[in-house]
Parts: structure tokens; sequence; C-alpha cells
């Protein structure tokens, strides 16, 4: 009886512990920060979620000054979006921020996505049941 008990317990840890590796991770993350050193700890913050979670879906949503690292003439990272953008993540424009900061929108990484409104895609994604994280501060 011991035995078959050990044995129940072993196959329900296994079991749990499959269920935990296969669970979808679904992330958006809120990048509102113009600062150079926040969107290059994100592209690690990228490499490291993708290491622990290879099948996660992240939708990065960039607005205010954080859409400067979507934008090909100023973005220090453009190289890095690129290629995690090619891995699957997915990097959405706030066309709001475009139109109010007075962005040229041909200079926005090919990419990249376009959402009407950040915030409401954030939100949206929420309601959908995605965890939010802020980048940066």
């Amino acid at each position: 009886m011991k035995q078959i008990l050990l044995l129940l317990a072993l196959l329900t840890g296994i079991n749990a512990h499959t269920q935990d590796r296969a669970r979808q991770h679904r992330i958006v993350m809120q990048l509102s920060s113009g600062d150079t050193l926040v969107h290059k700890n994100l592209m690690k913050q990228f490499k490291n979620v993708l290491e622990a979670a290879p099948t996660a879906k992240i939708d990065v949503v960039c607005h205010g000054p954080g859409m400067d690292m979507l934008m090909s003439d100023r973005s220090v990272v453009g190289a890095k979006v690129k290629e995690f953008a090619a891995r699957g993540v997915v990097f959405t424009a706030c066309d709001n921020t475009i139109r109010e900061r007075q962005l040229d929108p041909s200079k926005v990484m090919p990419e990249a996505g376009h959402v009407k409104a950040g915030i409401i895609h954030i939100v949206e994604r929420q309601e959908d049941g995605w965890s939010y994280i802020k980048a940066g501060s």
C-alpha cells in the first residue's frame, strides 16, 4: 500500500510540474520611458523570459517617451527589437503618441504594429487575462 501511495504522490508531482511548464504565459508590458537604459534592460528581460518560458507571448506597448524605442532614427536597441520580433515578441506603437509628439510615422520600425490608444490596448489585454508589467519606472 505504501508503494502505491508513493507512486501516486510521485506521479501527481510530475503531472503538476509538467502542467506548470506547459502553462501559456501572456504578458503585456507597458513602456512609457524614453530612458535608453530601460530599453536595454527590457531586451535582457525578453531574453530571460523566453529562456524560462519559450512559448510565452509578450506584447510591448510603447507610448509617450517610450515610443523612442520603436523609432528607427533614435532607437538604441533597434537590432534587438528586430531579433525579438522575429522570435514572436509583439511591439505595439501608440498612434495617439505619434500624433501628439508629432513623430514621423514612416520612422516607426516596421516590426511594430499600431493601436489607436496604447492605454486602451493594455486594458483590453488585461481584461482578456494577460499579466501586466510596467517596464522601467
